[in-house]
């Protein structure tokens, strides 16, 4: 194992096994129950439990009660591509390394199934579930083994390829920099999916740097430009515009996401957001 792996393995399972994550089971604490039935509100229930249209119906409170499943299927896609070799603080792979490593380890904790893939323009692996933590050093390693450079994310093909792989009904985090054409909802329609957008606050919001030679990561062509401010522009509507149209699919979807930067706490972003 490198030494940028083995630290990423020892700081999140230290994370995910210690103080961070208090006394709950894991990040999908409230994930591994199914609805069974409603019935009136008794004090002392948890209010996030509260039906509220049933209870503006009928005028007093209910709540949904639920059992729990056997265990979940916890399934995390990294979607690599040239785009992901790039930042600021740490390269948007190493991050996305570690959001990998923080599931898997809150899965293994929670007694539920792991199973990682690799997906660029095409599926490159896919581990079995497991809940051993071998599994988990593994899909670090390969993230950080992976070559990125002159690979394009193709999501139509990550989708089609989901459908038919997934048999189970799993909770399916995508890991990307979700740039492009992107549309989730045959996955949506049979999975729990949650998307992690990873990206570096340079990229949302450059600064002009002048007449450069650049090298388009996902294509390996070097062109030429003036990245001056009517260039960051376009550039920052053209993203801005990509975002929204993604957050609106994602609502309309029953999509969750939660962006974390290259600069941030991992663990601690996506517990607050899958609370």
């Amino acid at each position: 194992m490198n030494k940028k792996a083995k630290k990423i393995i020892l700081k999140t399972k230290k994370q995910v096994y210690g103080d961070m994550l208090g006394n709950n089971a894991s990040l999908f604490q409230g994930e591994g129950f199914e609805f069974a039935e409603l019935r009136e509100y008794v004090y002392g229930d948890d209010i996030r439990k509260i039906d509220w249209k049933t209870t503006a119906k009928l005028g007093k409170p209910f709540v949904k009660v639920y059992k729990e499943e056997r265990e979940l299927n916890v399934v995390v896609v990294s979607l690599l591509s040239g785009s992901t070799y790039f930042g600021t603080r740490r390269q948007k792979s190493e991050v996305m390394a570690e959001v990998v490593a923080t599931l898997g380890f809150s899965a293994v904790k929670n007694s539920d199934m792991f199973s990682h893939m690799i997906f660029a323009e095409k599926m490159y692996s896919f581990s079995k579930p497991s809940k051993k933590h071998f599994s988990i050093q593994k899909s670090v390693e390969d993230i950080l083994r992976f070559d990125v450079l002159g690979k394009e994310a193709d999501y139509q093909a990550l989708v089609d390829t989901l459908v038919k792989r997934l048999k189970k009904k799993a909770l399916l985090f995508i890991v990307s920099d979700f740039v492009g054409e992107i549309d989730l909802k045959l996955l949506a329609k049979k999975h729990d999916v949650f998307a992690v957008m990873v990206r570096d606050r340079f990229e949302e919001n450059p600064s002009e740097l002048g007449y450069l030679r650049l090298i388009d990561m996902e294509t390996k062509q070097s062109f030429e430009g003036d990245i001056n401010a009517a260039t960051l522009q376009k550039y920052s509507s053209a993203l801005h515009q990509n975002d929204e149209k993604l957050y609106k699919q994602f609502k309309k979807q029953g999509v969750r996401f939660s962006k974390i930067y290259t600069d941030e706490a991992v663990t601690l972003k996506l517990m607050k957001s899958m609370r």
